[in-house]
């Protein structure tokens, strides 16, 4: 089921047949596949007309339009009309995916063989010349049953690609001291098609300041809280303040979205943000993510686009945590790490934004290092509204899209598992176990200057976010490489060692 404040993907496919080629190959071959489709549940259009010349391509585009497509399969039923299908991809309003048939039976090979494997060389020539993102497969051409899951994943993709395309990033306030990481070049995100609406902090309280707790809106939240915190509300006075400021975002995303259909935040928490408001904004943060509006900390603009990116490609709520800490190894004796090492291991953790869905248990409390900061370690009051617990075992994503100091689009993925051991300490936190994440974490995360922010999604979905972001134009991807494979610059002998 598609998130909220998510695309629903419509997928077209479009078949090809190149002049000498009987068209009636493709024609049976595109029926064949729309049947494969159904039957593993995936939803497609096919076009009515085959495409054999750039004539059949406007048809073809009209067709898929007016069916309202936002995603596209280019179906190489035999060889293909090279040019007229690049042509296809080129004037298509969203992402593209080629595949080819592979030859049925041995019986078929003369009146009935396609070529199909040739003419992928020649239609992704005709891409390249045009420098178009298409979505190619490991494997592009096969039988319709095996298309068809190809297929069912470029659905996956396609939303990841339909959501950043069509997304603006609402921030509020600079970044906090000594959080230079959470600051960085915007112009990046305007080569993803991605808007950014930048303002004060004083704007922001404004707007909450307009908002009246009278507001039935905002008694509406009031109860839903209460009744998601349960046992665990225990500052039933503060919910009040906190669903006026749920409303205050909600209600500005829907009055700004203006030409684009998604939003996220990137917003200041800290420190000036508990003086002014009387409280901490994380169980906002937390029940925003879990609606599929992510709220980023400490104004992290690509934090907030890398946790949007994650919820795309699981269709589940998403977090944002510190890669934040060690684990003591007296806490790992004879726990199952995973297909980890013991220094593989780390706590990711923030202050309380992690939707209570995702949580193993969780309850309202107070940020504990903002009351030693704000509020002199006394008793806590405009520090209270934090969501903590231990985060919910299971497979996990680690992900970051990030804009580097030089402008340059760089990105990482990693997958594992959030074990199902008692951190013992405060916050949201959980330990998280991700093979090979100790080399990666020196040569790629330190290496490359990542920030400390990671996006995390609740389920294994590296393959998805890899092939997303690099048809959004990102080339520099890493991933965590096992001890028989070197990254840049390390140093052998550390290996051998």
């Amino acid at each position: 089921m598609t998130m909220p404040n998510s695309p629903k993907v419509k997928l077209a496919v479009v078949g090809v047949s190149r002049d000498c080629f009987p068209v009636e190959l493709t024609r049976a071959r595109l029926k064949a596949l729309v049947k494969a489709c159904k039957d593993a549940g995936v939803k497609v259009f096919a076009c009515p007309t085959i495409i054999e010349n750039e004539t059949h391509t406007m048809a073809a585009l009209a067709e898929a339009s007016e069916a309202g497509c936002n995603a596209a399969v280019i179906y190489l039923g035999n060889f293909g009309p090279e040019g007229p299908l690049a042509i296809f991809a080129q004037k298509f309003n969203g992402p593209v995916m080629a595949v080819a048939a592979a030859e049925e039976s041995g019986n078929s090979l003369v009146g009935g063989r396609g070529d199909a494997y040739c003419g992928m060389l020649n239609a992704s020539y005709n891409f390249g010349l045009r420098k178009l993102p298409v979505y190619i497969p490991q494997m592009p051409v096969g039988l319709p049953e095996e298309l068809a899951r190809k297929i069912a994943r470029f659905q996956d993709i396609a939303r990841v690609v339909i959501g950043a395309k069509n997304l603006k990033i609402f921030a509020f306030g600079p970044r906090p001291q000594d959080f230079f990481a959470c600051n960085a070049p915007i112009k990046p995100l305007y080569d993803l098609g991605i808007e950014v609406m930048e303002n004060s902090e004083l704007d922001l309280l404004q707007l909450f300041q307009a908002v009246e707790e009278s507001d039935p809106a905002v008694k509406k939240v009031s109860k839903e809280m209460a009744k998601e915190l349960g046992e665990g509300n225990y500052y039933a006075d503060l919910l009040p303040k906190l669903a006026r400021f749920e409303v205050t975002l909600t209600r500005f995303a829907e009055k700004n979205l203006g030409s684009r259909q998604f939003g996220v935040f990137a917003d200041k928490c800290w420190p000036a943000f508990e003086s002014a408001f009387g409280f901490v904004p994380c169980y906002v943060n937390s029940r925003l993510a879990s609606k599929g509006m992510p709220v980023a900390c400490e104004v992290d603009i690509y934090g907030a686009l890398s946790e949007y990116l994650c919820q795309l490609a699981s269709e589940q709520p998403a977090t944002l945590l510190d890669i934040n800490n060690t684990v003591p190894r007296d806490m790992t004796v004879g726990a199952d790490l995973k297909g980890a090492a013991v220094e593989d291991l780390f706590m990711g953790f923030h202050c309380g934004n992690t939707p209570s869905c995702c949580m193993k248990n969780c309850s309202m409390k107070y940020q504990l290092i903002m009351n030693r900061l704000i509020e002199s370690g006394g008793t806590p009051d405009i520090t209270r509204g934090t969501l903590e617990g231990q985060i919910r075992p299971g497979a996990t994503t680690f992900f970051r899209l990030q804009g580097n100091a030089a402008g340059e689009l760089v990105s990482y993925c990693a997958e594992g598992e959030i074990l199902d051991i008692d951190p013992k300490s405060f916050g949201g936190i959980g330990i998280f176990a991700i093979p090979d994440f100790a080399r990666f974490y020196r040569h790629v995360l330190i290496g490359k200057c990542f920030p400390h922010h990671g996006a995390v999604a609740f389920a294994k979905c590296g393959k998805t976010l890899v092939d997303a972001v690099r048809m959004l134009g990102v080339k520099d991807i890493n991933v965590p490489l096992p001890n028989t494979m070197m990254y840049a610059g390390e140093n052998l002998f550390e290996l051998l060692d």
